[in-house]
């Protein structure tokens, strides 16, 4: 079972998580894979995923930007595979330009990004990989909201996937739908 955490204002509906849903449904593995819209509170959104790895039997969570800080904290706490793609690294520090009012990219809806939100991403911060071999890092070198660099250092005895060009949507995600789906032991599907 694969569970998708989206970045910051993003969305199920994002092109990364509809592309891979889509590519699962394809090879009949469409009841593998979650992807739900996270609430604006880390703390919700960790609990929100928490629950359905504990109800679904998650074996891989796979993260974009903000979605992937949450699966780094997710994978160390389950054990759990986690694939992330461009992920913001240090959340409480990147984010705090946005604390204000926000918008969800897909739906809308407006939220407030607050001082509160910024502690709860510290609160689940992972500093140190206990096991780095459970990571896959996909990063495009072009991403122009993150750093790569940073996250090549942290999650450094990982698989990494570090590619020129490219920006933060990490532009060349169809050539990893398979190769993700066989990462999770999916493959046979």
């Amino acid at each position: 079972m694969i569970l998708y955490l989206h970045g910051f204002t993003s969305g199920p509906q994002s092109h990364k998580a509809q592309a891979l849903g889509a590519r699962m449904g394809e090879r009949g593995l469409g009841n593998k894979f979650l992807s739900p819209q996270l609430p604006a509170s880390p703390r919700a959104a960790i609990a929100l995923a928490e629950s359905l790895i504990a109800r679904h039997g998650v074996t891989t969570v796979v993260g974009s930007s903000l979605g992937g800080y949450y699966s780094t904290y997710l994978a160390e706490t389950f054990d759990l595979k986690a694939v992330l793609v461009n992920p913001a690294v240090v959340a409480h520090l990147s984010l705090q330009a946005y604390i204000g009012p926000q918008q969800w990219l897909y739906t809308g809806e407006s939220f407030e990004f607050t001082r509160q939100h910024i502690e709860e991403l510290r609160a689940i911060e992972v500093p140190v990989l206990s096991k780095p071999g459970r990571f896959w890092l996909l990063v495009e070198e072009g991403d122009e909201t993150l750093d790569y660099r940073h996250a090549v250092a942290r999650y450094a005895g990982a698989r990494q996937t570090v590619l020129p060009g490219g920006d933060h949507s990490f532009t060349r995600w169809g050539d990893y739908l398979d190769p993700i789906i066989a990462y999770a032991g999916l493959a046979q599907g």
